[in-house]
């Protein structure tokens, strides 16, 4: 039986195994990747518990513990063991970031069990090779602003190495200090991960990409292949003194990335209104769509089960 005890930390000395995990059971969302959960590990305290062939992950914040399903071979045994393991948080989505395959074995095992669509949390995957060219009506507006920005800065484009890296860390601070105070604690966070990603992208496996506006970085991303077809950027940050910066880094990442990759993923909007107009104005060819197991109203989550003790039968 799956217990809270088999869950060990994610930290860096974990990096070999998963690199090998995902190159046999590749990922689709950003969430899951080794990059994302030790870059954000300060604030949701990441863990796995490895069950046989099968991964299962989990993450807690503000003391709250939330699990994904299993990464794997198909075990029914285990999804079992895992939906009983999540009835024991109380939590109302106690486990999340269900891609639509996971979801149909969580139904095939579960029939009844109530799934709903986490808009926030899916992911925005364009074509490559769109938003390195910007062709068409569909981006007339964005060349428009991408031209006015070559036009009206004298910039450059470098690659994101340790003879820079000076640079582009204080380049962060600047990114983080424009920032308006009603952004929120979570911005601190960011700037936190983003710090550590560049502090470890050799052991990450990530790559960067920074504009230079005259003498100063203006705009950088960081990036890294997902699975065969796509790139996952997870970092693309500029500063707004520098009209159309934005387009800039978009594109010239884009245009390296088209080379080696079809799609690219540019992770979800977190229901952010302004993030969310900005990545479907660029027209993304599909979503990596995720859902949330939904806890019964006025039932505990054992219902799905055989074995539900634990609400005097009103779950039977």
């Amino acid at each position: 039986m799956l217990s809270l005890d088999d869950f060990k930390p994610v930290t860096l000395e974990d990096a070999d195994f998963f690199r090998q995990y995902y190159a046999r059971y590749p990922q689709v969302h950003s969430d899951n990747t080794f990059t994302n959960m030790t870059c954000w590990n300060h604030y949701a305290n990441y863990s796995y518990a490895k069950v046989d062939d099968n991964v299962v992950l989990a993450s807690t914040i503000d003391g709250v513990t939330k699990f994904r399903p299993p990464i794997g071979p198909y075990n029914p045994d285990l999804t079992r063991d895992l939906v009983s393991l999540a009835a024991e948080t109380g939590e109302d989505r106690p486990i999340i970031l269900i891609d639509p395959t996971a979801a149909s074995l969580l139904s095939y095992v579960y029939p009844g069990m109530e799934m709903s669509l986490d808009r926030d949390e899916s992911e925005y995957v364009y074509q490559a090779a769109d938003l390195a060219g910007l062709q068409g009506r569909d981006y007339l507006y964005i060349r428009r602003d991408l031209n006015k920005f070559r036009r009206n800065y004298q910039h450059s484009v470098e690659p994101i190495t340790p003879a820079n890296a000076g640079h582009v860390k204080d380049f962060v601070d600047r990114w983080f200090e424009a920032r308006n105070p009603e952004d929120g604690e979570l911005i601190s966070h960011e700037k936190k991960a983003l710090r550590y990603g560049l502090d470890h992208m050799a052991e990450l496996g990530l790559s960067g990409l920074a504009i230079r506006v005259e003498d100063t970085i203006g705009a950088i991303s960081m990036y890294e292949r997902l699975n065969t077809e796509t790139a996952l950027v997870h970092f693309e940050k500029g500063l707004q003194d520098y009209q159309g910066i934005y387009k800039a880094i978009n594109a010239e990442t884009a245009a390296i990335l088209a080379k080696e990759y079809t799609y690219i993923n540019r992770e979800s909007d977190m229901g952010v209104p302004g993030l969310r107009e900005a990545k479907m104005r660029y027209h993304p060819h599909h979503m990596v769509e995720v859902y949330s197991v939904v806890r019964p109203k006025d039932h505990c989550l054992l219902q799905y089960t055989e074995k539900c003790k634990c609400c005097s039968g009103c779950c039977s």
